[in-house]
């Protein structure tokens, strides 16, 4: 196992240079630039000037030798400059914002996996049941509802009408002023709608494949035989029947990562909380490259590592595919 995990370390290298060579392509591709913004509506403002600010940015130069000035910074753990104003390290930056994104997609992927995995089994084991349809109904609606707008609509609602959630930002006035718990509350409180939104997509489908995954394992003979030696049926289920149901179902967790981390973007933007997500959306509104970099580099690296946990919890649930 230890020598699996190095190689797949290693091989995680030329993956991060082939997506941040993909990313550096696309996001130069997209119409605009930083020293259009800067200089559009100042009609002051000369060719010459414009062309010294591509120069001090390097824009003035090929696609590639930009890429490369890059990825010398890179080597020496230097995501570079912001374009914008406060010109602030983008290491500084994406460290500032990047705690928060990771609290809420881990308190979203445990949601998932606390609740979609029993609800999977409930509706395999009773199958055709007023529980097993009223879940199918809700796995059709978290497919159907698109979350940013149920995100508004849950806003209106908790936030305006009953006025019992905040819908914006991390903490409330006076934060600072108050005990260590009813810090901790008034936080919880900020989180509750982002992260039950965020969760919600993922919920809905890994109940179905968990559904699924444990109506085809109960048809096992092995099954029907642990039922013939006398085995009780929470026995036959959550010891035999579960851990093979769920190889399948850790898989989809190791690519629900992506989404995860992608949908923070969606998320922390209407909820404003100042998340890594949430200085994408505007790095991309304001073409802040370096910014751009550094966050789909650092989120790559969270979804490879993802990819890798769940390889390693792959190998942990069935031992019969451990890697030596």
């Amino acid at each position: 196992m230890p020598e699996y995990i190095a190689k797949r370390l290693i091989l995680m290298i030329p993956l991060l240079l082939g997506i941040t060579i993909i990313c550096f392509v696309v996001i130069h591709l997209a119409p605009g630039s930083p020293t259009d913004l800067q200089t559009d509506l100042n009609p002051q403002v000369s060719a010459e000037a414009k062309e010294r600010l591509k120069a001090m940015y390097d824009l003035d130069k090929p696609l590639h030798v930009q890429y490369l000035l890059w990825l010398k910074k890179l080597a020496l753990f230097d995501l570079g400059t912001s374009f914008s104003s406060d010109h602030r390290p983008v290491v500084d930056k994406v460290m500032e914002r990047i705690p928060i994104t990771i609290v809420i997609n881990v308190l979203s992927l445990f949601m998932i996996i606390v609740i979609a995995i029993p609800i999977g089994v409930l509706s395999a084991v009773h199958r055709d049941s007023l529980f097993d349809k009223a879940t199918t109904v809700f796995v059709f609606i978290g497919f159907a509802v698109p979350t940013f707008w149920l995100a508004l609509l849950l806003m209106i609602l908790f936030g305006v009408k009953l006025n019992w959630l905040p819908i914006s930002g991390l903490r409330s006035i006076g934060y600072g002023e108050v005990s260590f718990f009813a810090a901790l509350f008034d936080m919880a409180k900020h989180l509750l709608l982002p992260v039950l939104l965020s969760a919600f997509g993922g919920l809905a489908g890994l109940s179905r494949y968990m559904r699924s995954n444990m109506l085809e394992v109960i048809k096992q003979d092995y099954i029907t035989t642990a039922r013939a030696k006398g085995l009780s049926e929470r026995t036959v289920i959550y010891k035999h029947a579960l851990r093979n149901a769920l190889l399948p179902v850790i898989t989809i967790l190791g690519l629900s990562v992506p989404g995860l981390i992608g949908g923070s973007v969606i998320f922390e933007t209407i909820f404003a909380i100042p998340g890594m997500g949430q200085l994408f959306y505007m790095s991309v509104m304001s073409r802040d490259y370096p910014v751009i970099m550094g966050v789909l580099f650092i989120g790559a690296i969270l979804t490879l590592l993802g990819n890798l946990i769940a390889d390693i919890s792959y190998a942990v649930a069935d031992p019969r595919i451990r890697v030596k």
